[in-house]
C-alpha cells in the first residue's frame, strides 16, 4: 500500500473531524428533534431530559465542525472557495440555523419559565434543529452529485440553486435528518435513571432505526443517475461489499440490542453505523474533494502550509482532546433526573 502524501494526511484529519461532528453535534440536533415531536403524558419530562442531555456539552461539540471549515480554508482553499460560493445559500442557511438553535436554548433556560415564552424558544429551538440537519445532508448531496464542483454556467439559477435542489440532494437532507433523530433517541436512552422515560426514547429509536433504512435505500436508489461515481464506489470498489457487511451488523446490533434494552450496546453500535454511512460517502468519492474537478492533490495548498498546519493540529490536540474527555467525564458520567436544569 502506497504511503500517504501530507493532502492526503490532512483530508482525512477533515474527514475525522466532520465524522466527530456528525456523531456529537448530530445527537445535539436530533435532540431538538425530539423536542419538537415529545409527546404523551410525559412530554414535559422528556423535554427536560433532552435538555440536560445537550446543555453541558452543545457548545463544545460545534468544535469539530470549526475544525473542518478551518482545515477546508487552510489546506484546500479552491475547495473552500467553491463551496462557499456555489452553496452559499444553503450554507448560509444553515449557520443562521445553528445560531437560532443555539440562542434559543439558551433564552429558554433563562427567560421566564411561563407557558408563552417556554412555547415561543420552544418553537425556535426545535425548528432549527429540524431544517438545519436538512440543509447540511443537502449540501452532502450537492457534492456528492459532483453539481458543485462541475464547470459553472448560466445565470444565478443555474449557477447558485439548481445544483443543491435537486431530489438526490433532498433525499440526502432527509436521510442526515433521520440518522440524526436516530442517534439522538438510542443516546437518550441512557440520559435518564427514569425507566419511562428510557422507553419513551426506546420506542422512538426503534422506529427511527427503520426509517433509516428506507431514507438510505433512497438516496441509493436516487443516485444511479444523479450521483453515478458515489454509487459505483459504493457497489463496486473492493471495499464495498465488507462496508456494507459491517454496516448492516451494526444496524441490526442497535436494533437488537434495542429490542433487549442493551443501551449501552445500543450506543456503540449506532456510532459505528452512523460512521460508516459517513466514511462510506468519502471513500466512494476519493480521491476527489468535489468531483469531477477538484482532487486532494490538485486543491492542497502548498507544502509548507500544510505542515505547520499539520504540527499545529499535533499541539492542539495535546490540549483539546483531554479537554474534551474531562468535559464529558463531569458533565456525562451519570444521568440526572428530570428536573434539573443545565446550560
Amino acid at each position: 500500500m502506497p504511503d500517504l502524501s501530507l493532502p492526503d494526511i490532512l483530508a482525512a484529519v477533515l474527514g475525522l473531524s466532520l465524522n466527530a461532528y456528525v456523531l456529537l453535534g448530530g445527537a445535539d440536533f436530533g435532540g431538538g428533534v425530539w423536542d419538537m415531536l415529545a409527546s404523551g403524558p410525559r412530554r414535559s419530562r422528556q423535554r427536560e431530559v433532552i435538555a440536560h442531555a445537550i446543555g453541558p456539552i452543545w457548545e463544545a461539540n460545534h468544535v469539530w465542525l470549526i475544525l473542518a471549515i478551518v482545515l477546508t480554508f487552510g489546506c484546500f482553499p479552491p475547495v473552500f472557495a467553491r463551496l462557499g460560493t456555489v452553496l452559499h445559500i444553503p450554507l448560509t442557511l444553515m449557520l443562521v440555523g445553528i445560531v437560532l438553535r443555539g440562542s434559543a436554548f439558551t433564552f429558554r433556560t433563562y427567560d421566564s419559565q411561563h407557558d408563552a415564552a417556554q412555547r415561543r424558544w420552544g418553537r425556535i429551538f426545535a425548528s432549527a434543529s429540524v431544517i438545519t440537519p436538512v440543509l447540511l445532508g443537502i449540501s452532502i448531496g450537492a457534492v456528492a452529485s459532483g453539481r458543485v464542483g462541475g464547470e459553472l454556467q448560466g445565470g444565478f439559477t443555474q449557477r447558485f440553486v439548481d445544483p443543491w435542489f435537486t431530489p438526490f440532494s433532498i433525499s440526502v437532507g432527509l436521510l442526515t435528518l433521520s440518522v440524526f433523530a436516530f442517534l439522538a433517541a438510542v443516546f437518550l436512552t441512557l440520559e435518564t435513571r427514569d425507566r419511562d422515560l428510557s422507553e419513551d426514547f426506546r420506542r422512538r429509536a426503534l422506529a427511527c432505526g427503520v426509517f433509516v433504512f428506507f431514507a438510505s435505500a433512497l438516496v441509493l436508489l436516487l443516485s444511479h443517475r444523479t450521483a453515478p461515481l458515489v454509487r459505483s464506489g459504493l457497489m463496486a470498489s473492493s471495499w464495498a461489499l465488507p462496508l456494507h457487511l459491517l454496516t448492516g451488523v451494526s444496524a441490526v446490533t442497535v436494533l437488537a440490542a434495542l429490542w433487549f434494552r442493551r443501551y449501552r450496546l445500543a450506543r456503540v453500535a449506532v456510532g459505528l453505523q452512523v460512521s460508516l454511512i459517513f466514511w462510506g460517502w468519502a471513500m466512494a468519492q476519493y480521491p476527489f474533494l468535489l468531483p469531477p474537478n477538484f482532487t486532494v492533490s490538485n486543491s492542497a495548498a502548498e507544502a509548507s502550509t500544510l505542515r505547520l498546519t499539520l504540527i499545529a493540529l499535533l499541539v492542539g490536540a495535546v490540549i483539546l482532546l483531554p479537554s474534551l474527555w474531562y468535559l464529558f467525564q463531569i458533565f456525562k458520567t451519570v444521568p440526572a433526573d428530570p428536573g434539573e436544569r443545565t446550560i
